[in-house]
Order: structure tokens, then sequence, then C-alpha cells
């Protein structure tokens, strides 16, 4: 903890740590939120401790929960939408199925009745054939009027069969449209029910969003946990660089947006963040602590932890500054910060208006 604005130390960074945020974090959150889907985005990296990973993933879902919560309702109206043609065509299919079925009815007793003529007619063409076989006497007048009756039988069979022929047609092509009717139906069902399954799937998201005020709370109660599982495993390559800091790349996405939304309300900051235990050692040197090791950080001309303790080491904290010079608890950047900054997962150090960190130590 020190009041001065240390530079990044460039030269004992890894090529990882210099990674782009936007790269590594935006990126993903830009992704992870265009997809719709509520599923949790893991800005930080996979390897960090899990508790990190949990305090990340809840800082980054406050953030983005009230982009998601609109998305979310524009899906819903988009669904609601289908769902509601969907289940106009589902009505229409199954009133068009209705009808194909009344037809078959229609068409099947019309083919039955136009068979049974045909049945009679070809009775009635034997019929006259056998009277022809037995007129007596056989004068002309009564063989001419048995041959008439006989050739008259005959032109109804032919008019009964092509009668039977078009209700067969009929009965098969009211058969083939029942048949498709029936596709069309069950198409219809499933698209209306898988647009209602999704209205509902989405209206169970909108009413699981919790408040960014909410998850920002279950992040700061695991912050204190996150400090004691990452410190005895940090490396700089657990380092990034956001607008010219090094913090830490479980605060990165936070930090980001902390700074963006400052600049929208007017207020510019930027800082010193990551800083080695060596710096450490110096800047206790630097600022008169009557001991590196043990005399408390109060005991420095200027407020510094004993190395080892301090959450810069670990990129945790940062030391805000505003136009280049170091917070005052007068400082427009300060009051904005008072206001917010819990909203970004980061809480002051009361002795120090400029320090900032996961846990206010």
């Amino acid at each position: 903890m020190t009041k001065r604005q240390e530079p990044r130390p460039a030269r004992q960074l890894s090529a990882r740590a210099r990674r782009s945020v936007t790269a590594t974090i935006v990126a993903a959150a830009l992704t992870a939120v265009a997809a719709g889907a509520t599923a949790t985005p893991a800005p930080a990296n996979a390897a960090v401790p899990a508790v990190a990973q949990t305090w990340s993933t809840l800082m980054y879902r406050s953030l983005t929960v009230t982009a998601t919560g609109v998305q979310l309702r524009q899906t819903l109206a988009v669904q609601r939408t289908t769902a509601a043609t969907s289940s106009a065509q589902l009505a229409t299919a199954t009133a068009a199925l209705t009808g194909a079925q009344n037809q078959v009815t229609t068409a099947t007793t019309a083919d039955t009745a136009a068979r049974a003529r045909v049945t009679a007619a070809r009775q009635a063409v034997a019929t006259a054939k056998k009277n022809l076989t037995k007129v007596r006497p056989r004068t002309k007048a009564r063989v001419t009027r048995a041959r008439n009756a006989v050739t008259a039988a005959e032109k109804t069979l032919t008019l009964r069969s092509s009668q039977a022929a078009a209700t067969a047609t009929a009965r098969t092509t009211s058969r083939a449209a029942a048949a498709a009717a029936t596709t069309t139906l069950t198409t219809a069902r499933t698209a209306a029910q898988g647009a209602s399954a999704a209205v509902v799937l989405t209206q169970q998201k909108i009413a699981a969003l919790k408040t960014p005020a909410a998850l920002a709370a279950q992040a700061a109660a695991v912050s204190r946990s996150v400090v004691t599982a990452v410190r005895p495993g940090f490396t700089t390559a657990d380092t990034t660089t956001v607008y010219g800091t090094t913090v830490n790349r479980i605060v990165a996405y936070p930090y980001k947006r902390m700074v963006d939304d400052a600049k929208k309300a007017g207020i510019s900051i930027s800082g010193g963040g990551f800083r080695t235990k060596q710096r450490q050692i110096e800047l206790r040197k630097i600022n008169g602590c009557p001991d590196v090791w043990t005399a408390p950080a109060s005991s420095c001309r200027v407020p510094t932890a004993i190395p080892g303790r301090s959450l810069h080491e670990i990129g945790l904290a940062i030391d805000i500054t505003s136009g280049g010079r170091s917070l005052t608890s007068t400082s427009a950047a300060f009051k904005w910060l008072k206001i917010h900054a819990d909203e970004y997962g980061f809480v002051n150090l009361p002795s120090e208006p400029w320090h900032w960190s996961i846990t206010g130590g």
C-alpha cells in the first residue's frame, strides 16, 4: 500500500502477461452474450484456483446480467411471436386434415356406390344377352328389341365403369391428400411444441437471473478466500494489462468495465496495479519503514505493506490515479468510486483514498 503511483515492471512480465485484455476477456464476454445463452462464462484463466474462478465468474455475471436480461426478453418476444405463428399453423393443419379425412369418406362412399352400379350394369348385360337367346318366336322384331336391350345394357355398363374409374381416382387422390395433411399436421405440432418449450425455457432463464448487486455481494463474500488461494501459486503469467495497468487476470474484466464506465461519467481513472515483492521491499526502504519485514505499514512515512502481504504483489490491488495524480478523499474520481467501485468488486482501504482492492486490504 503506498500513495505513490508505481510504474508497472514491464521488464519482469512474461509475454503472456502482456497479452491484450480485449483478446482474453472482452472477446470471450461478447461471444457469450451474443449466443444468448445464460451459461456461465469464464473470463479468468481456467487454471486459477476454483474460488478465484468463482469470484471472476460472479463479477462477470454481475456486470453482464442486465444486458443478458435485455437480450433474453428480446429473445422471448421473438419466441412468443414464433409460438403464436406455430399455433395458428397447427390449427390450420388440424382443420386441413379434418377436411381431407372428410373428403376421403365422401370419395370412398362414392366409389363404393359406383362399384355397386358397375356390378348391377354387368348383371343387366348378362340378363339382356340371356334374354336374346330365349326370344320365342324369333321374329325379326322381337330379336331386334332384344339386341337393342343388350346394346343399351352394354352402354350403361361402359358409363358405369367410367364413373367407377373416376371415383376410384378421386378416392386415391383424397387418400394421398389426407396422408400429406397428416404429415403437415405432425410437422406443425412438433414446431408448435418446440416453440412453446422455447418460450418456457427463456421465461425460466429470466426468472433465474439475479440482480447485479446480489451477484457482486456473492463475489465480495469470497474475496478473502480468493487472496488466500491465489497467493501461494501466483506468477507474473497470471497478470494482464488493462489500459496500461497490470492486474491479475481474474480482475481484468471488472477493472476494464470500471474504467470504461467511469469515463462515460466524465471521470478519468488509471493506476498502478501489480508490483513485485522486490519492488515492495524497495518501497519499504524508500518510505522509511523502521524494519522492512516486521514494522507495521502504519509506521512508514507512507503506509506500505510488509513484503509478502501486499495485494499488489498478486495483482489484486490498484493504486488509482486521476489525471496523473493520486486520489484524495476530495477527488471527483474518489467520490465516484466510493459510490460505484463495489459494483466492480473493488473496495477502498479507508486510510488510503487511492488504494482499491477486492478485499479493501
